[in-house]
């Protein structure tokens, strides 16, 4: 009898419940996460640290339909340092949208709420929790991204300012078989009531910003790097520095920077 089994086993015959398993449909539903420790958290060219490092992570859920909601954290310093915050150093976002293609055309939309715990420093600090919804587009290498911002604040820049934007164009090209990835970024922050704000300060916080990037795909060093990615980064503005200046120490938060990163996906 046991013979007549492992002949059974040998030639496929006792083998059904192991192909069901295998022809079972793939989950719709993909959970993932991340976390990173960056020498300076720099977004769209301002230094949200002051020049300090800064550890992040977040975590993110998607739909094959292609509905998708995340989160994401980081500490910050221009609370304290920059805004007039008696306390406050993280920040944490809320995300979602909808993302597809039409032939070799990509696109996203969604939203995206920047939120940052803390207390003011006096009742005329304006608020720095910002909304913000979006829409891009990508073709090949290359992406477009347009984020309009719906709250009376825009990271601390108000009040009043509902209605700016941020114009980001960005390009990502992989080196062949090396892992390695160049990456480029032009972008320009345009603020509402503008005037208003050259007549306090005496110059408008408008700007635009530039970077270049490289970024390494450490699992082609072996499996402790599965996941893991390497990246360098040079970035620079125009933004003013009569406005874009922590008070706290004097640091001008849109100086041309180089960070390095390393990320683990999971």
């Amino acid at each position: 009898m046991k013979k007549l089994v492992h002949a059974l086993v040998l030639t496929g015959l006792v083998g059904a419940p192991a192909l069901a398993m295998a022809d079972e449909p793939a989950s719709p539903h993909t959970l993932s996460a991340n976390v990173s420790l960056t020498s300076n958290y720099v977004f769209r060219g301002i230094s949200q640290t002051g020049g300090k490092p800064a550890i992040q992570g977040g975590f993110d859920y998607s739909h094959s339909s292609g509905l998708y909601l995340g989160t994401w954290g980081s500490n910050v310093g221009w609370l304290t340092d920059f805004q007039g915050y008696t306390s406050g150093s993280m920040e944490l976002d809320v995300y979602g949208g909808y993302r597809n293609s039409i032939g070799p055309v990509s696109y996203d939309v969604g939203a995206i709420r920047y939120m940052y715990p803390g207390s003011k420093n006096g009742a005329g600090v304006p608020g720095v929790w910002t909304s913000e919804a979006y829409v891009s587009a990508g073709w090949k290498w290359f992406t477009a991204k347009y984020s309009y911002y719906l709250s009376d604040s825009v990271f601390g820049v108000g009040p009043n300012t509902d209605g700016s934007y941020y114009l980001d164009l960005s390009g990502s090209l992989p080196v062949g078989d090396t892992s390695l990835t160049l990456g480029a970024h032009w972008g320009t922050f345009n603020f509402k009531q503008d005037s208003y704000f050259v007549g306090i300060y005496g110059v408008s916080p408008d700007y635009k910003d530039w970077k270049v990037s490289a970024a390494y795909d450490l699992s082609k060093l072996g499996k402790l790097g599965d996941g893991m990615t390497l990246s360098v980064a040079y970035t620079d503005t125009d933004a003013e520095k009569g406005f874009w200046t922590d008070t706290a120490n004097g640091k001008y938060l849109g100086k041309a920077t180089t960070t390095v990163s390393i990320s683990k996906a999971f």
